[in-house]
């Protein structure tokens, strides 16, 4: 039976989503402006944007895929550790429980009552949870922060590369750089609405790193035109 995606799941799934196709816009244009700054033809161009386009999907998957691994093996080594301090320590944890809940505002009386119905039914879940924030029936997957990455890169990717290589030479630096800027306001909107932080100030750090790799790398480009 397959496990039910919880609500932190799938806001890690789309948090690497949006920084995959974040990196795909920002990485693609970079390539690309560098290498129109160096007066390639457009299938020149083409062809450094798909292999940068590879490229960039497989080391995005590698690198979610390992980070949220070791998110989630320190998961699983806090809950062992807080499982052995059961065994050990059982009144301490309860206590501490006892004290979490009144922190919250709930009376002495019902935090006791609380912290033993829960400690009864399962002790390391409820501590972990509390003190923690993991969840031991749900560690975060790093399949689906590295597949969502992977497929969302390439599509950031295309617009820097379609702009690149459809427009005429005369306005294509102008209107990639355009394309760009748009996609860049588009996810940084996006990663602020779902990290619940200022949409201007993602936004400005998105477009400004975005205009920053394209001058960086055209300028690049041009030195050996």
């Amino acid at each position: 039976m397959l496990q039910k995606i919880t609500l932190a799941e799938k806001i890690n799934i789309l948090r690497a989503g949006v920084m995959g196709a974040n990196d795909g816009i920002i990485s693609i244009s970079g390539i690309v402006l560098g290498v129109a700054g160096a007066a390639v033809n457009n299938f020149g161009i083409f062809i450094a944007g798909i292999a940068g386009m590879f490229a960039g999907m497989f080391a995005m998957a590698a690198g979610e895929y390992v980070s949220v691994n070791t998110q989630k093996d320190t998961e699983k080594a806090a809950t062992d550790v807080q499982a052995k301090n059961i065994k050990t320590h059982f009144n301490d944890e309860r206590n501490d429980l006892v004290d979490y809940y009144q922190k919250q505002g709930i009376s002495e009386d019902v935090a006791v009552d609380i912290a033993d119905e829960l400690m009864r039914k399962d002790a390391v879940l409820v501590t972990v949870k509390e003190k923690y924030g993991i969840d031991p029936d749900h560690y975060t997957n790093p399949w689906h922060a590295a597949v969502a990455s992977m497929l969302l890169f390439p599509v950031g990717a295309a617009l820097p590369l379609l702009a690149i290589t459809l427009f005429p030479k005369q306005i294509r630096i102008s209107m990639t750089i355009m394309a760009v800027i748009f996609s860049l306001i588009l996810t940084g909107y996006v990663s602020a609405t779902l990290g619940n932080s200022s949409r201007k100030l993602a936004i400005m750090r998105n477009v400004i790193s975005g205009l920053l790799t394209m001058a960086m790398t055209y300028f690049i480009g041009h030195l050996f035109a």
